[in-house]
């Protein structure tokens, strides 16, 4: 990443320019990506664009970018204090029956156990 983009995603004021960024130069950032999720967590303070980012990489190539959504998924539970966006996130990365499956997702994946407590507070 050149010091040009590197300055205008420093000036990112909410994330949707890291999104769009990563959105438009995916396959030519790999090397980047952990720069731009670090900086994608410090500049989305509602977790819009870190859920965004998740579901796009999830959908782009979930192994390869595997660590960073695990990130980007542990930003958004933190950050979505609202429940905004946290619905949309379990239902593109577990499925749309993920309410079928949460008692063995939450056994298997932390990130699930928390957003589905999160999301459906009275338990499992």
């Amino acid at each position: 990443m050149d010091k040009n983009i590197k300055q205008m995603l420093e000036n990112d004021s909410n994330g949707l320019l890291t999104y769009e960024y990563i959105a438009n130069n995916i396959g030519s950032i790999d090397e980047d990506m952990s720069a731009l999720v670090d900086n994608m967590i410090m500049k989305d303070r509602t977790g819009q664009f870190v859920v965004s980012t998740a579901r796009y990489l999830n959908a782009i190539d979930r192994e390869r970018y595997g660590s960073s959504i695990d990130l980007l998924i542990k930003a958004a539970i933190d950050k979505d204090r609202d429940r905004v966006y946290l619905a949309t996130l379990a239902s593109s990365i577990w499925g749309p029956d993920y309410r079928e499956h949460a008692d063995e997702l939450s056994e298997s994946d932390d990130n699930f156990r928390r957003i589905y407590k999160r999301l459906y507070p009275l338990g499992l």
